[in-house]
């Protein structure tokens, strides 16, 4: 069946899915931060129409709420307020336009030159175990940082455990369209199980209201703000190439090439700029629809237009913000385990892929770097440039693969 003659209420329930499967992560961002979900949701679905515009509606990706954020916005906030922080994420968007300028006037092969398999693999990896400790923490009835406990150890376990099984079941065993709903059940069925143990607040649904507007924040120009934030975008601009990258070996298409890496950053950095104008988290490319695509093998844009459409309309219905918000963390935390791991395999794979080395001292040394840097949680600063995780990263990678002097043989094996 071709992606066009596919059933409009089967397009639908995928696109229902991948909202799914996104939103986990997509409100907890705000939730962590102080700016609100339903602004998410709103951020979300206007910048993957805007990214489709750009990028001619070819790449299944869908927009969500960039982990790369969350601690430079709390620290924001607090410092400047808001509507100050809101101008530097605006600043951020401005940031991934110059690079898509730069991939323009360069091509994407001078990309390819600075990330190559060797410096890709491993931030993709990155970006999978990077959140190792937040899926497993709230699988854990932790906050996402381990700090604080939110249910019970046992009763937490048991409720991740039903929703990683469910979910491992379904898709492994599940035939026709209920194989494209594995991340569904498990919510679904988590959710059930959670409420029959009494840990859903029905409260809050009861008192919200069925339509409610979201809530608008206007940017402030703060230049400190701006100083402060721009260095962070960097990471999710690294990470938006391998992105791109893994959603390719995914569907099995090379997109820097069609519709252009320069295209997919500029649908980027616009829907980065429009969140940081309406008030919403920045929304970048978000690695969990990418294991959501793996996993559902369902390979059609068009359902993340479905997506965006539900996703925007979700924004203004209050009952489903509050019903969406009430989901008990250890079932978002069991499906994590899963999304997160299948991110790390497909960084995993695109070195076995590449044929990338490893007795090789280079290769060995930007892996191991890069890997144990990250994983460990290596921190860096210089005045009030923070770089940790996948900025730092990135950057390592790509600073290594340019200055590590290359063996004879390598220069062969640069062509990606």
């Amino acid at each position: 069946m071709t992606h066009h003659q596919e059933p409009v209420w089967r397009q639908a329930i995928a696109g229902a899915q991948i909202l799914f499967v996104a939103f986990g992560a997509l409100v907890l961002v705000p939730i962590l931060t102080g700016l609100n979900p339903s602004m998410a949701l709103l951020g979300a679905g206007i910048g993957t129409l805007i990214f489709q515009a750009c990028t001619g509606r070819k790449v299944p990706i869908f927009l969500g709420s960039s982990f790369a954020f969350i601690a430079p916005i709390i620290y924001s906030v607090q410092t400047w307020g808001i509507p100050a922080t809101l101008s530097g994420l605006f600043a951020s968007g401005a940031l991934y336009l110059m690079l898509a300028l730069l991939i323009k006037m360069r091509g994407v092969a001078f990309i390819h030159r600075i990330m190559p398999p060797v410096v890709v693999g491993p931030i993709i990896m990155l970006i999978g175990l990077g959140l190792a400790g937040v899926a497993v923490n709230l699988a854990m009835g932790k906050t996402g940082d381990g700090k604080a406990v939110l249910v019970d150890y046992q009763t937490a376990l048991l409720v991740a455990g039903v929703s990683l099984a469910t979910t491992v079941v379904i898709a492994l065993k599940a035939k026709g369209i209920f194989r494209l709903i594995p991340i569904l059940a498990g919510v679904t069925v988590g959710y059930s199980l959670s409420a029959f143990l009494g840990l859903v607040n029905f409260s809050t649904i009861a008192a919200a209201p069925w339509f409610a507007m979201p809530p608008f924040v206007a940017p402030q120009w703060s230049w400190p703000a701006v100083f402060f934030m721009i260095p962070v975008a960097l990471a999710p601009a690294i990470e938006h190439v391998g992105d791109i990258i893994a959603i390719g070996a995914v569907t099995g298409r090379d997109y820097t090439a069609r519709p252009g890496l320069h295209r997919t950053m500029l649908g980027d950095g616009l829907a980065v700029c429009v969140a940081g104008l309406i008030g919403g988290p920045p929304v970048t490319t978000y690695s969990e629809v990418t294991g959501a695509v793996m996993i559902t093998r369902n390979h059609n844009p068009v359902i993340m237009t479905w997506a965006a459409c539900i996703a925007i309309l979700m924004a203004f219905f209050g009952k489903f913000n509050a019903l969406l918000q009430s989901i008990p963390t250890p079932v978002m935390g069991g499906i994590m385990i899963l999304l997160f791991g299948s991110i790390a395999a497909v960084g995993l794979n695109t070195l076995i892929h590449a044929r990338v080395d490893m007795h090789r001292p280079r290769n060995l040394v930007i892996v191991s770097l890069v890997l144990v840097f990250g994983i460990g949680g290596l921190t860096l600063q210089a005045g009030w440039v923070t770089l940790q995780g996948v900025s730092l990263c990135g950057i390592t990678a790509v600073l290594l693969n340019l200055f590590l002097p290359k063996e004879k043989r390598d220069s062969a094996q640069q062509a990606f």
